[in-house]
């Protein structure tokens, strides 16, 4: 069956001669490619608004977001606002330097035409969504120290080091970021203290491929909370470095975990969050997952019940 996609596709990727060659690749398989570039900030966000529209009157049967995992939040976001009709689907065309979503989510990020052609040859799974104070998040929200670290690490130190570029970064500013504290409630659940991670998934990894929430799902509903409690000394740096370099499992015995559909924290400061790459600060702020919100194509992905 030929299908007509909407790429909304990042500014800088424009040029990319591996863009050209995808788009080219499934236009030659016989389906309909638009493209929509952004220029400044907010066209993402338009262009996805327009698509939902142009979608309700049968001109486009899906719409790919083509960047990083900022730019697939705010095409998600403002698709998501303008209420797509059901036959209408999403995709992911990944050219952020850690595409976390795409790549917890299977898709071959090293073959950008692979990555187009999921959208023609696959089925679109529901996902859940979520939302803080009512913005859109489609894979992670993180706070605190860890997230002060990964906002702050050189990109191209990143590029050379991995994981170790976030060590590197946590140790230096080791001494000048201080721990967080606040009270989250949520289903069941309370607890108040100083901490120096926390993370809400509705995926599993953020800052190029750190996992906070290895057990969280796509298809459950549900959103998944790790807290860090505050450390001291010399515990709270080796803690860290092991969250950065080998994820949450690695130090599953510090951790505060539960699973809730809603989650409310307050603090008398301000805590800067990362909102899928987004910073956000708030003293106050309420988390809501809204299930089976968007239809997507992804990989073979373990972030669902049945994979």
């Amino acid at each position: 069956m030929t299908m007509k996609l909407r790429l909304i596709l990042h500014g800088k990727a424009a040029r990319e001669p591996r863009v050209r060659a995808a788009v080219h690749a499934v236009r030659e398989d016989g389906h309909e490619v638009s493209v929509r570039v952004t220029w400044e900030a907010g066209d993402a966000g338009r262009f996805a608004t327009e698509a939902v529209a142009e979608a309700r009157n049968g001109r486009i049967d899906a719409i790919v977001a083509g960047g990083g995992d900022g730019t697939v939040n705010e095409v998600f976001a403002l698709a998501l606002a303008a209420n797509p009709p059901e036959p209408c689907s999403f995709g992911i065309l990944p050219l952020g330097t850690a595409n976390d979503f795409a790549r917890s989510n299977g898709l071959p990020v090293d073959d950008l035409a692979a990555c187009l052609r999921l959208v023609t040859t696959t089925v679109p799974k529901p996902i859940d969504i979520g939302t803080l104070n009512g913005r859109v998040f489609v894979n992670l929200v993180s706070g605190g120290f860890g997230s002060r670290v990964t906002v702050e690490t050189d990109p191209e130190l990143k590029r050379r080091l991995g994981g170790l570029a976030y060590v590197v970064t946590g140790v230096t500013r080791f001494r000048e970021l201080s721990a967080s504290r606040g009270r989250i409630r949520a289903e069941g659940f309370d607890w108040e203290g100083s901490f120096v991670a926390l993370a809400v998934g509705n995926g599993r990894q953020a800052g190029g491929g750190i996992v906070l929430c290895p057990e969280a799902r796509l298809d459950d509903g549900l959103l998944d909370l790790m807290i860090v409690p505050e450390l001291v000394g010399d515990a709270r740096l080796d803690a860290l470095s092991q969250l950065f370099r080998q994820g949450a499992a690695a130090i599953s015995s510090l951790q505060v975990t539960t699973r809730s559909s809603w989650f409310e924290f307050e603090s008398d400061e301000e805590l800067s969050v990362n909102l899928d790459g987004e910073p956000v600060r708030s003293r106050t702020f309420r988390i809501e997952c809204r299930p089976a919100a968007l239809r997507v194509h992804l990989g073979p992905t373990p972030l669902f019940g049945t994979a």
